[in-house]
């Protein structure tokens, strides 16, 4: 079944839903999950100036855009549907449900269970300058005020980003929409494919942001989690007026709506009506429930790469290559087959650097660090740290450090990167056996004897409610 016309595949939900399906399948998640017929098509923006490279980042986001006068007339059951047909017919110990992590991602592969997300991402075909939230916010009243009229069980976050989504955001209104209860797509999916007894895990994480809002079930939320702070795209400071400065803006601080609000962040933060929900239909059908809670996206990322090693050293395999993959940049088949150690980073900003280096600096070395990073085509945004600093993280590792694009030097405007990534990681020479999953069990043990990590709790088995 394709994806919704109106659903966009460049996000976090779309990409690690089709990345965690692909596993279960017994796949890997070549060029982001898209057609290898396009790969010539994107190394070619290789050859592209600088200018013509970021219209062409523009034309593929618009590509998948939907007219804002079409917003009345989208079913988000649509989307339900598309996800629950996208796994293997086969009965599961657990199910994931709620936010997007790129770490999560890694785990659930582990446990061989589906993960069904409560986050989308619509983008919506309307040009606005990058630097005015306010015309932005203004020009998403009527389109999201009539996707929310046309499905009442879902919540809309408009998120407006002028930072690492510059180059976006001029020709795309970006609306994430959180389901607030389960519905019917995915409580038949419970009900046909979870096992008698069975674990729903509840994904939580904990991100929030000061929001605008702006109608019922429906908030603006201006800035997004990256390089920025939430303070500079409210307040401005010296490093959003160097980035606009060099990018030539009007203006040397945005100036939007003013947040009278806290909401779960648009594209990470879970909203809890939504476990409430499960927990209603665990008590109903005989099912437990389990909460993974985290404070960031990535809070999880040391966890996992941990858990993997642990895996590992019981399979007698060594566990001395890393594998860092940012944002959508993923492929949990590979990362198995090569006997790579996953870490993964929310995006390729200056947070996201801070925590590999730390992860680094408390871990033994590693014989190998490969690394893929995101490319969002706007260099030099706040936050933004420059190709020599992730030198030097692949000169971290004692026997080889590789980057998987082409030239670190082009990052982050490297679109081919997108078509080279999982070929770099098939180049790989190491292979091993495929695993059996990790049971609840196992990953307790595990859990237990880590002592736990920093951001990052999981609840003991309970019955639900």
């Amino acid at each position: 079944m394709p994806a919704p016309a109106f659903l966009a595949s460049f996000d976090s939900a779309s990409a690690m839903l089709l990345a965690t399906a692909a596993y279960l399948r017994g796949e890997s998640f070549p060029a982001l999950g898209r057609s290898t017929l396009l790969k010539p098509l994107v190394r070619a923006t290789d050859l592209l100036p600088g200018r013509a490279r970021e219209k062409a980042f523009i034309v593929g986001g618009l590509t998948e855009a939907v007219r804002a006068a079409k917003m009345g007339r989208i079913d988000v059951a649509e989307v339900s549907r598309w996800v629950t047909r996208k796994y293997p017919q086969r009965r599961y110990p657990a199910v994931a449900v709620g936010s997007s992590s790129g770490a999560l991602v890694h785990l659930w592969a582990a446990l061989g269970v589906p993960w069904l997300p409560q986050t989308f991402f619509i983008p919506v075909a309307q040009r606005v300058h990058p630097d005015d939230p306010t015309t932005a916010l203004r020009k998403g009243l009527k389109p999201g005020r009539a996707l929310l009229d046309a499905n009442p069980d879902i919540q809309l976050h408009h998120m407006h980003d002028a930072n690492q989504d510059r180059l976006m955001v001029r020709a795309l209104t970006y609306f994430r929409f959180k389901r607030r209860t389960l519905g019917a797509e995915y409580e038949a999916f419970l009900r046909e494919r979870l096992a008698p007894g069975g674990t729903i895990i509840i994904a939580d994480c904990r991100t929030q942001w000061r929001t605008t809002a702006v109608g019922e079930r429906h908030v603006f939320q201006h800035g997004a989690v990256g390089g920025a702070t939430q303070n500079e795209f409210h307040r401005g400071g010296p490093r959003v007026a160097a980035y606009l400065h060099r990018y030539g803006s009007p203006v040397r601080r945005w100036v939007g709506p003013e947040p009278d609000s806290v909401s779960p962040e648009a594209e990470w933060g879970f909203a809890p009506e939504l476990a409430e929900d499960i927990d209603r239909f665990a008590a109903e059908n005989g099912y437990q429930v389990r909460r993974i809670v985290f404070d960031r996206p990535s809070a999880p990322s040391s966890m996992v790469a941990d858990l993997y090693q642990w895996w590992y050293r019981q399979r007698r395999i060594p566990a001395r290559r890393l594998l860092i993959e940012s944002f959508i940049v993923l492929d949990p088949w590979w990362t198995l087959r090569t006997g790579s150690v996953p870490y993964w980073m929310t995006f390729t900003m200056d947070p996201s650097l801070h925590d590999v280096e730390r992860y680094l600096d408390e871990r033994e070395p590693y014989a190998d660090i490969h690394l893929a990073l995101f490319q969002n085509g706007v260099p030099n945004a706040v936050g933004w740290p420059p190709p020599e600093r992730w030198q030097a993280v692949l000169d971290r590792a004692t026997r080889s450090g590789r980057y998987l694009g082409r030239n670190l030097a082009d990052f982050p405007c490297e679109m081919s990167l997108y078509a080279r990534y999982d070929e770099a990681l098939q180049a790989i020479p190491a292979r091993y056996p495929m695993p059996g999953q990790l049971t609840l069990a196992q990953f307790d043990d595990f859990w237990r004897q880590s002592g736990g990590y920093p951001g990052v709790s999981w609840e003991s088995l309970t019955p639900a409610g």
